[in-house]
C-alpha cells in the first residue's frame, strides 16, 4: 500500500516537475515528496527484519508443525509499529527541504527546484537538531536504511540454516510444510536483492556528492537525484509483482479476487464448486505471515448418502 502511494503521489510531481520546470503543489510537495520517499525505506527496512524475525521464530519453535495462525490484531499491531517507527524517523525531512527558484542564463526561464536547507525561521533547538540531521543524513541512510536491512536478513537466514541443518528431527523436510517454509524464505531474500540493488545507485550518490558536491555543476546533481528517485519507483513496482509471484498463496489469493471482480457474482453450481475448493486451497495454504496450514476438515457427505 505504501509503494502505492509512492507511485500515485509521488511519481505525478516528479515527472511533471521536469517537463515543466515548475513544483506541483509548491513548497508543499517538496517536503512531502521526500518524507513519503524516506518512510518508503523505513517501511521496508523495517518490515524486512519483521519477517526475518518471523522467519527464524518458524524455524527455532519447538512445535514448528502446529504453530497456529498469528492473529489479524497482532498483524495490525505489527504494521502500526512499522509505519508510525518509519513515519516518526522521516519528520526531520519536513523540516530539511525549501522550495527555491533560478533563472536560466541562457533562456532567462524561472525553474523551480528543492533545496536541502532548514528553514531560519525554526526555533533555535529544532534549527539545530534539523541542521545536525543534515550533517548525518548520509551516514544514517547508509547505516538504517541499506545495511541494516542487508544484514539483518543475511543474519537471519544464516542462522536459521544453521539451526535447521543442526536439528535431528528434519522428517518434515519433503513435507508440503518444508515447501511452504522454503518458498517463504527465497521470498523474503529476493525482495530484499531488490531492495538493495535500488538502494545501491542512491548511497553511492550520497557518498561521491557529499566528498565531491564543490566540484559537480547543479545540472549534475540534479540528474544524479532524479535517477536515485526513479530507482525507487522502480523498487515500489516491482516489489508488489514480485511478491505476488513468489508468495503463491497471496498471488493466487489476489487472482480470484480479481477474477471474482470480472465475472461479477451469480456463478453456476460448477464454478461454485470450484470456487469453493480454491477457497479451502487457499485457507490451507500457508501466507509469508503464517506457518502452519489450517487443519482439514473432514470430508462433507452429500446429501442423500446413508450413514
Amino acid at each position: 500500500f505504501w509503494d502505492f502511494l509512492i507511485l500515485f503521489f509521488c511519481l505525478p510531481v516528479v515527472i511533471f516537475n521536469e517537463i515543466t520546470k515548475k513544483r506541483l503543489l509548491g513548497d508543499m510537495s517538496c517536503r512531502i515528496v521526500p518524507f513519503m520517499e524516506v518512510s518508503s525505506l523505513g517501511v521496508t527496512t523495517f518490515s524486512l527484519c519483521a519477517l526475518g524475525i518471523d522467519r527464524f521464530h518458524a524455524a527455532t519453535s519447538p512445535q514448528a508443525s502446529t504453530r497456529p495462525i498469528e492473529q489479524c490484531q497482532s498483524i495490525i499491531a505489527k504494521l502500526a509499529v512499522i509505519w508510525v517507527g518509519s513515519m516518526t524517523l522521516s519528520v526531520p525531512e519536513i523540516l530539511l527541504w525549501q522550495l527555491a527558484q533560478d533563472t536560466s542564463p541562457v533562456s532567462g526561464v524561472v525553474t523551480e527546484y528543492c533545496t536541502m536547507k532548514p528553514s531560519s525561521n525554526l526555533p533555535e533547538s529544532i534549527y539545530s537538531l534539523v541542521l545536525t540531521y543534515q550533517n548525518a543524513r548520509m551516514w544514517w541512510y547508509f547505516g538504517c536504511y541499506f545495511c541494516l536491512p542487508i544484514l539483518f536478513t543475511v543474519s537471519c537466514q544464516l542462522v536459521t540454516r544453521r539451526i535447521r541443518g543442526t536439528d535431528k528431527k528434519s522428517d518434515c523436510r519433503g513435507t508440503k510444510h518444508g515447501q511452504c517454509e522454503g518458498h517463504l524464505n527465497c521470498t523474503i531474500i529476493a525482495l530484499t536483492i531488490i531492495y538493495g540493488l535500488c538502494t545501491t545507485p542512491e548511497n553511492v550518490c550520497n557518498i561521491v556528492v557529499a566528498y565531491m558536491s564543490p566540484e559537480m555543476s547543479k545540472q549534475t546533481l540534479d540528474l544524479l537525484n532524479l535517477i536515485n528517485q526513479f530507482f525507487l519507483f522502480f523498487k515500489c513496482s516491482v516489489t508488489p509483482v514480485l511478491l505476488l509471484c513468489l508468495c503463491r498463496p497471496l498471488g493466487q489469493a489476489f487472482m480470484d479476487c480479481c477474477c471474482c471482480c470480472c465475472e461479477g457474482c451469480g456463478p453456476d453450481s460448477t464454478s461454485s464448486e470450484g470456487s469453493a475448493d480454491s477457497k479451502l486451497k487457499t485457507e490451507m495454504s500457508s501466507s509469508i505471515f503464517f506457518d502452519k496450514p489450517r487443519e482439514t476438515p473432514p470430508p462433507l457427505l452429500a446429501l442423500g448418502t446413508p450413514c
